[in-house]
Parts: structure tokens; C-alpha cells; sequence
């Protein structure tokens, strides 16, 4: 009978929500973008092209591990217990990750599941190489673990600490830090806080001690000159790219370089001085350093040629943070060198500093290599991603540090933190014109080009469901979030606002629309700034041409030359409205021609795009002059003095008491009331028209003009504004939903049916459509709760819980015409809800991450000369079995490699004698590893041979000479006397 009453109440008469069933109001969670909590490590995978993100742990949620390939490809990891991401590495198809709670972790790239773990503890630092099967865990006591993947099982191998070996009075000795020699895959350089070693596997002992002093008045890293000794502690230890050097970095900011064969400095510097372990007398006042927190000793594709990026190190004074680059260029040979040419080697032949944005310390980068996964992942690097202190990411140039647009570049999860987004809308666009919004833009390969995604069902929806991202650099990016289907224009669009507006500064972003028709596109600032974008061609193109603008309050500016130069085709800037009438709180762009806009300073603004010229502006007071009576129910809500508009939509409807239908702005304020414009042609354009004004209980969170007969969205397009000639009417009613209550009326006379929320408020509402099954209108609610109410009865159809969501952002929350809940779980994460589901949980992604057939490069290996002069070579298959020891089975990498090295380094006489044999492969191996030691055995006697041989034949000589000198002597004196 309610149902009835409210039908007659609206002059409806089709139940539009006949076919919506409780049961069908199931809601789904069919994907989430962007990053649940906070940064906390980063690792890239340059053979596959992969990065992996692991999160801190946080109310809202647990620390996670995000994997992200090229376009939409992703996955995601989630650790059997709440902790926190501390390191992750690629090793072949698996992903390392070690945690808070001490565990190291292996995960399929292509299942995503977890393989095994193990805890150790203490631990802090973990060392994978791409061609071992071996995990080297550093304990904070000092010891090395190592952790067998292909077993899946901790190995008996661990290395002690050897600094406290050395000297058992030093106090509190930890490890920092381990890696791997680059090419020497025998040798290990431990840091301590003490200091570093190298640590032989061949032989199974420390082979050298770097231990830092700074002598009596020398500077030091800080330039504190003091008449003592000083011995700062250890940060960091690195191997140059061919492990000629080693660098240890120190809390004093001192950067010290050593000779590795004979332990001694070659020189010492800071970021900012050098020689600082020479006494002097002035050196200026002392500082205080900002501690390393990373440092990558990157060289181009020639190995030789290399420079060192450095996080922290700079004076704590400084004004702003960066990342420092010391660039050195081709290193000496070493063999033909003198000291002092390597000493001055190391002063670097320019110092460059990238920027990062104020206010946010770096704490970690990641480097991105072009091919190569060895020399620590930092062989021809392209590209920078910066881990601030703010759990944001920027991504930079290598080495010039210029910024880098995630734009098209990055998965859209990754731009959520690059950086934060400040405001986020969804616009239900027309496919076909989505289809054609495909920028062409001046912009480099995409960062990551890995994985393949899965073949999704095809769901041909006339409406793309476009999220429209402004971030706190000003930059907008526009993209197709899917309904789980096969999305065919996968591609984001770009829009800078700063750029629109001329100014760097005191941009935020406060409303956003996008027509869901033509494709315009509106921004308005805090600042009381509009700006309209439209699609199109770009006259400046490749040219920085924008024209200087005087200021025009009030008024509307051509900005069509500010238009970016890299961008060919894509959202132009067309017109700027300043209207500076405080923080724009809505903007509403129609398929026709219109703008509205609306300010906290309680101003409307009606734009024709046609002039373009404003053809309303006024103040709200002046056309709500209707008092509003507050319901005595509703008396304990706090109403705010001043009106000011929160909602606006343009329609095409016939009035109450009309018999023709009109273009209509409906604008609806933060205290209940909705007022009704009609816009009307006149001679050169139209003007706004105030029709009515209806009065509901609180603010209003939605307006939804429907056609009353079908149910269908009563919108303001061009083929129905062009049926208004010929007199066609669209019988419309108006749903509007505020956070007490939802209203069906006829504008503008505001008769009609209501229903009252009493427990909770609304914080987002719409009226969807249920293909095939009908009508209804859905809320989103304080309590995380959505509801599903009927058209026109307003019975209540279905309610489901959404605890994922983030109670104290629902506020932030949208809804679409195809009942998608688009909602915040956290600060940079949302949730898309379809409610109109099964009530399925989300799912894993199954897309592809491993292409098998991508080969890994060969490890780099020591040179000839280093063969020659004794260096005696182990293969990552020799680790294996001094690791393992002779009783361990070989894995399947490792008898590939074996296999490998025995047909590049025998015979084919050879390699048939020893396929014929019947020994097992760990006989082979440990066989292989004897002969080469006789074999370097046999080679430094004949070296030893040839050099005794040398100096005898070199005696001789010289005793030669001396007889020839003294017979040509005697021979003068007798010739003289006699």
C-alpha cells in the first residue's frame, strides 16, 4: 500500500524495480587500485621486466606484496600473518621477502602462492644472486645463514663473525650489510659497524680487514677536527663494478675507498670535500651529516665507467633533501696506474644533485637497469624510483634526476602514491567516445614491459566506468577502471592543472567532472579557479608558446597556449574561469554546451561553452530566499549559517505545469535545498531562468533526474536537446538523496514521496540500473553499510555490510549508474563494489608474470689477467657444492649449468670421455673443482719456474756485463803504461 501511495504521491506509474529480488543485492569485490598501507621496500626485475612493492603493516591492514608488470598486469602477495615487508628480491621465476617477524619467504611469480619459509632471528639483511639457489641471511649478531631454495630448507653453511673474532674486546658488533663480488662469485664483503671483510669461500677464511681511521686533525666526513683519533662506524660496504675497489661509507659522512688486494686507502672523501684524512688547520665549521641510507655504485654498459648515487650523506642545514650522483668516469687499470692517478680518480669529475620534493626524507630508491640483473642490479641504470619518508614515490631520470610521469608508464595502482591523490570522481562515459580518447604523446618506453594479462570475458556496456585521479602535483590522470572485462582502451589520459593555471603553487584540487557523452572534462581548485579541457589537436605543438595572462576575476581566459608540448592529441586546456569566490566545492559539465560551477563562498556560476561567456552568477542567497523550517526531529543535526552548493546536474524534463520540456540545472546546497533553473535560448545564446525552489531535511548528497516512464537517466544530450524543436516531452521526476532522507518529487513544485534514514547518515547515493531487471537506488551509508531502496515505493530492497571499507572515508565515496561502489579501504587504495554481484570476495589476478623464454644473462666473470696473476675462478655451480657440500643432489639450474660449462670447457674429445662415465653428478662437480685447482696449481709452479729461470738468465747477464766493463778497463791501463 506504501508503494502504491508513493507512486501516486510522484505520478509514476511503473514500478521501476519490479524485477530487483533481495537476493540479487549481493555486492562483489571485483578489484582494488592503489597501495593498502605504506612503502616499504622496492624491487625490479630488469630480465622480466617486474617491479614488487612490499607495505608496512597498519590499521589498515597487513603488510602486502604487490607485483606489477606492463598496462594492468599485477598480483599480489599476502604473507600468512599481519607483518611488515622489509626486503624483496627476484631470483629466477621466485620472489624473496623477508619480513619484521624475521622470515624469509618464497613465492611463485606464477601461482602466487607461497613455497616456503623460514624464521631465523634477528635477522637484517638478506643477499639473493640471480644465478644461485642460495639465500645469504645476515644475523644482527654477525653470522651469515644460508638458506637453500631448491631445497626449500636452511643449509648446515654459516659464517661466524669474523670481526669479533678479530678483536673480541670491541663492543656491540653488528652486521650491516653483505655482497656478493661482482664478477669473483668466491669472494663475500661483509659490513660491520666496525668495520668490513672479505671473506673467501674457497678458502674458508676472512682474506682482508678495512677497518676506517681518521688521524689526528684531519676533517673527517663531518669536518670536525679533533686532536684524537677517531674510528666512525660503519653504514654501508660495496664492491666497485669490477670489484677493483671497495667503498665503505661511514656515519661521519666520510666515503672511503680501499684497495682490496692489500687493504689500504686510496682515498677518502666526503659528498662535498675530499682528501678528508689529511691534518689541516681550517676546515670550517663542523656539520651535522644526515645519515647514508642507500648508496648504489652504478657504471654504465662499459663496467669500467661508473659514478655512485647516494642517499643522505648531505648537511642535516640543508634546505632541501635530494639524491646526490658523484660521477667518476672510466676507472684507471689498475695494473698500470700509479697511486696517485687512482687517488685523484676518486675526486669524480662532477657532482650532481636530483631533486626531491620538500618535506619528505629519502629512505630507499631502487634502480632501474636497462638488460642486465648483475653488478647489483645498478648496470646502465634509466631510471629512478625514490622511496620518501612520506610512503610516496617519484620516479626520475638517470642520471639527470629530470621527473618522470607514471602516466601510461607505471600499473594506475602505482600512480596512487605518485604522489597522493587529493581527490577522486567516476564518470559513467559513452564507450564509443572512450574508445577514441587515446592521447599521442612525446613519452619514452614504458618502465614496465613484463607479464601478459589474462583473456577476460568480453562485456560490450554502452557506459566505461572512468575514474578521473587528481594527485598533489596537480597532475590528473583519467582511465577505465573495467567491470572484470576485457578493457579495449587500456591507456590513461593526463592532465596539468598547474600548467593550465601558469603556477606551480597553492594548487589543490577540490572538484572534478568529466561529460559522460563529448568527453569534457572540468577542474576547480581551492583557490576558486575552473579550468575546462577539451579533446583535440595541438596547435603548439612541440613548442612552449603560453602566453602571459593578466589576472581576470570574474571573468573567463583563453588558455589554449598553455597547452603541454610533448601532448599532440589529447585534453586541451580551452578556458579558464576564475571565480574566486572561495574553495570551488562542485563543477558539473554537461553533453550540451554547459558548466556549472559552485563555491564554498555560497556562488553559482552558469558558463556557455558557446561563447563562451557566464550566463549566471549570483550568490545563493539571493535566489534561496525561501526561510527553511528545520523539522524538530531533525534538530540535533548542526546546521552551518551559510548555503552553499554541493551537487549539480543538468537534465532535459517537462516541468510541473508545463506541456513542454526543457534544458534544466538543478543545484542542490549543504542545507536541503534544490534549486531549479531552466535554461532558455534568447538572440545570441541562452540565460538562466529560476524556477523554484524545494526545501528537504539536510544536506544533499545526490541528484538524479529519471524518466519517469522507462527509468532510464533523464540527461541534458544533444539529440534530445534537438528533439525539443519538434516538441517532444520527457516525462522526468527527480530523485534526491541527503543525508537524512531520499525525496522523489516533479520539479519544480517539490510534491511528491519520501523516506527517511533514522539511524545513520548517507554519505553517497545513485540511482543504477540492473541490466535486464530494473531500477533502484542505492546508498553508502556511515556504518559501511549499502542499501538497495525501490522505485518509486522506497521500500527497502536488500543491506550488506562492506567492512572493507574505511569508515572515516566513506564521505569520499561515489556510486555510478551501474551500481559500482567506488570507496576508500585506506589512505592511497580503493575498492570497486558492484552491487548487483554474487558476493564473491576479491580474487587474485591470473595473469602471467614469467616469460620462460626470456633468457638470464651470463654472470659477469673475472678477466684474464686476473686468471693469469692467480685468481682462481669459482663458478656459481662450484658455490653450489662448497655451500651444499658433496652429499647435497644438484638442482635442476644446477646441472643445466654444469652442463653448460662442460661444453664450453672441454673438448669434444673430452666432453664425449665424460658423458660416457658413470659417475653422478656430485662426483663430477667435486672432480671438476680438483682439477681446476690442479690445474691453477699446476700453473702458478710454471709461473714460478719462468721467473726463477728469468732471474738466473738475468745473473748471468749482469755478470757478463761486469767482465766485459772490467776486461775493457784493463785493457786501457795496459795499453796507457805499457
Amino acid at each position: 500500500m506504501a508503494g502504491f501511495l508513493r507512486g501516486k504521491q510522484t505520478g509514476m506509474q511503473n514500478d521501476l524495480s519490479a524485477g530487483i529480488t533481495p537476493i540479487l543485492f549481493a555486492p562483489d569485490e571485483q578489484a582494488r587500485f592503489g597501495i593498502n598501507s605504506q612503502i616499504s621496500c622496492l624491487a625490479y626485475d630488469p630480465v622480466q621486466s617486474l617491479l614488487a612493492i612490499g607495505t608496512n603493516e597498519s590499521k589498515y591492514g597487513p603488510g602486502q606484496i604487490y607485483v606489477f608488470g606492463q598496462r594492468r598486469v599485477q598480483k599480489w602477495f599476502t604473507p600468512h600473518r599481519r607483518t611488515s615487508i622489509r626486503e624483496l628480491s627476484f631470483v629466477a621465476n621466485r620472489l624473496i621477502s623477508r619480513d619484521s617477524h624475521h622470515e624469509i619467504a618464497v613465492w611463485d611469480l606464477n601461482t602466487g602462492e607461497q613455497i616456503s619459509r623460514a624464521t631465523y632471528s634477528a635477522d637484517v639483511c638478506m643477499l639473493t644472486d640471480p644465478m644461485l639457489d642460495w639465500v645469504f641471511v645476515g644475523l644482527q649478531n654477525g653470522d651469515i645463514c644460508a638458506y637453500d631454495l631448491d631445497r626449500e630448507r636452511t643449509a648446515i653453511f654459516r659464517i661466524p663473525n669474523f670481526w669479533r673474532e678479530r678483536d673480541p674486546n670491541a663492543r656491540g658488533v653488528t652486521l650491516l650489510g653483505i655482497q656478493l663480488h661482482p664478477r669473483d662469485i668466491g669472494q663475500l664483503l661483509i659490513a660491520y659497524s666496525h668495520g668490513a671483510v672479505i671473506y673467501s669461500f674457497k678458502q674458508n677464511i676472512p682474506i682482508k680487514f678495512f677497518e676506517y681511521q681518521i688521524p689526528p686533525g684531519a676533517p673527517g666526513g663531518n669536518g670536525e677536527v679533533t686532536k684524537e683519533t677517531r674510528r666512525p662506524r660503519l653504514t654501508h660496504a660495496l664492491w666497485h663494478p669490477t670489484g677493483t675497489f671497495v667503498l665503505t661509507a661511514h656515519v661521519d659522512g666520510s666515503l672511503v675507498f680501499w684497495d682490496p688486494k692489500d687493504g689500504r686507502v686510496v682515498a677518502a672523501r666526503s659528498i662535498y670535500k675530499t682528501k678528508i684524512t689529511t691534518p689541516t688547520t681550517s676546515s670550517g665549521p663542523p656539520k651535522v651529516v644526515v645519515p647514508f641510507t642507500r648508496i648504489s655504485w652504478c657504471c654504465k654498459d662499459n663496467p669500467d665507467d661508473t659514478g655512485l648515487l647516494i642517499a643522505g650523506g648531505h648537511a642535516q642545514d640543508d634546505t632541501q633533501n635530494w639524491l646526490s650522483f658523484l660521477e667518476l668516469g672510466p676507472t684507471p687499470v689498475y695494473a698500470t696506474s700509479s697511486w696517485d692517478v687512482l687517488t685523484n680518480h676518486f675526486e669524480g669529475k662532477r657532482r650532481l644533485t636530483l631533486g626531491t620534493p620538500p618535506g619528505a626524507d629519502v629512505l630507499d630508491f631502487c634502480l632501474i637497469p636497462r638488460f642486465s640483473p648483475h653488478y647489483a642490479g645498478a648496470q646502465d641504470p634509466i631510471a629512478i624510483l625514490t622511496m620518501l619518508s612520506s610512503g610516496e614515490i617519484v620516479t626520475m631520470r638517470f642520471p639527470s634526476g629530470y621527473p618522470i610521469s607514471p602516466t601510461n608508464m607505471l600499473h594506475p595502482s602505482v600512480s596512487f602514491v605518485h604522489p597522493f591523490v587529493q581527490k577522486v570522481a567516476v564518470s559513467t562515459l559513452a564507450r564509443d567516445r572512450w574508445l577514441g580518447m587515446i592521447e599521442k604523446r612525446n613519452q619514452g618506453e614504458p618502465i614496465l614491459k613484463g607479464g601478459v594479462e589474462v583473456a577476460r570475458r568480453r562485456r560490450w556496456y554502452d557506459g566505461r566506468n572512468i575514474v578521473q585521479v587528481a594527485h598533489a602535483d596537480s597532475i590528473v590522470r583519467i582511465w577505465d577502471v573495467g567491470y572484470d572485462d576485457e578493457i579495449e582502451n587500456p591507456s590513461q589520459l593526463q592532465v596539468d592543472i598547474a600548467r593550465a593555471l601558469q603556477r606551480c603553487e597553492d594548487v589543490d584540487i577540490t572538484a572534478l567532472d568529466m561529460a559522460d557523452v563529448t568527453g569534457e572534462f572540468a577542474a576547480g581548485t581551492r583557490t576558486g579557479e575552473v579550468v575546462v579541457f577539451r579533446w583535440g589537436g595541438n596547435n603548439y605543438f612541440g613548442r612552449d608558446e603560453a602566453k602571459p595572462t593578466d589576472p581576470n576575476p570574474g571573468g573567463i581566459t583563453d588558455i589554449s597556449s598553455r597547452a603541454e608540448p610533448s601532448l599532440k592529441e589529447g585534453l586541451q586546456p580551452f578556458i579558464l574561469y576564475e571565480m574566486m569566490q572561495g574553495p570551488i566545492s562542485v563543477v558539473s559539465v554537461s553533453n550540451v554546451g554547459f558548466v556549472a560551477v559552485g563555491s564554498e563562498g555560497g556562488f553559482l556560476s552558469i558558463i556557455d561553452l558557446r561563447g563562451p561567456s557566464v550566463i549566471f552568477q549570483a550568490p545563493a542567497s539571493e535566489f534561496l530566499k525561501s526561510e527553511k523550517r528545520p523539522s524538530f526531529l531533525k534538530s540535533h543535526h548542526s546546521s552551518p549559517t551559510r548555503d552553499w552548493p554541493v551537487a549539480i546536474e543538468f537534465s532535459v524534463m517537462t516541468f510541473d505545469g508545463d506541456s513542454y520540456s526543457s534544458i534544466a540545472c538543478f543545484v542542490g546546497t549543504n542545507m536541503g535545498r534544490v534549486a531549479t533553473f531552466k535554461l532558455l535560448p534568447t538572440g545570441e545564446g541562452y540565460s538562466a531562468k529560476l524556477v523554484g525552489v524545494t526545501n528537504l531535511s539536510d544536506k544533499v548528497i545526490a541528484i538524479c533526474p529519471i524518466n519517469a516512464d522507462t527509468g532510464h537517466t533523464a540527461a541534458a544530450t544533444g539529440p534530445v536537446v534537438a528533439s525539443l524543436r519538434e516538441g517532444r516531452q520527457v516525462n522526468g521526476i527527480l530523485v534526491v538523496v541527503t543525508q537524512t532522507e531520499i525525496r522523489l518529487f516533479k520539479p519544480a513544485s517539490g510534491k511528491g514521496a519520501s523516506k527517511s534514514f533514522d539511524d545513520q547518515l548517507c554519505d553517497a547515493a545513485a540511482v543504477t540500473e540492473f541490466p535486464q531487471h530494473g531500477f533502484a537506488i542505492v546508498a553508502l551509508f556511515g556504518d559501511r553499510t549499502t542499501r538497495a531502496y525501490s522505485i518509486p515505493a522506497l521500500k527497502e530492497i536488500g543491506r550488506k555490510s562492506l567492512p572493507m571499507l574505511d569508515a572515516s572515508r566513506t564521505i569520499s565515496a561515489s556510486i555510478t549508474k551501474t551500481g559500482d561502489v567506488f570507496g576508500w579501504t585506506g589512505p592511497s587504495e580503493i575498492a570497486v563494489l558492484p552491487v548487483w554481484g554474487l558476493g564473491k570476495p576479491l580474487e587474485n589476478s591470473d595473469d602471467t608474470l614469467i616469460n620462460p623464454e626470456l633468457a638470464m644473462p651470463p654472470r659477469p666473470t673475472i678477466s684474464n689477467f686476473q686468471w693469469i696473476s692467480g685468481t682462481q675462478y669459482i663458478s656459481p655451480t662450484d658455490l653450489d657444492l662448497l655451500i651444499g657440500g658433496p652429499d647435497r643432489p644438484p638442482s635442476a639450474r644446477m646441472i643445466a649449468a654444469a652442463a653448460a660449462e662442460q661444453r664450453s670447457a672441454r673438448p669434444a674429445a673430452g666432453a664425449s670421455r665424460a658423458g660416457s662415465s658413470q659417475e653422478g653428478w656430485g662426483d663430477y662437480l667435486s672432480r671438476q673443482l680438483a682439477e681446476r685447482t690442479e690445474k691453477l696449481n699446476i700453473m702458478t709452479d710454471s709461473v714460478g719456474d719462468l721467473q726463477k729461470e728469468s732471474s738466473g738468465w738475468a745473473d748471468d747477464v749482469n755478470k757478463y756485463v761486469k767482465n766485459q766493463k772490467r776486461g775493457l778497463l784493463l785493457g786501457g791501463l795496459k795499453k796507457t803504461f805499457m
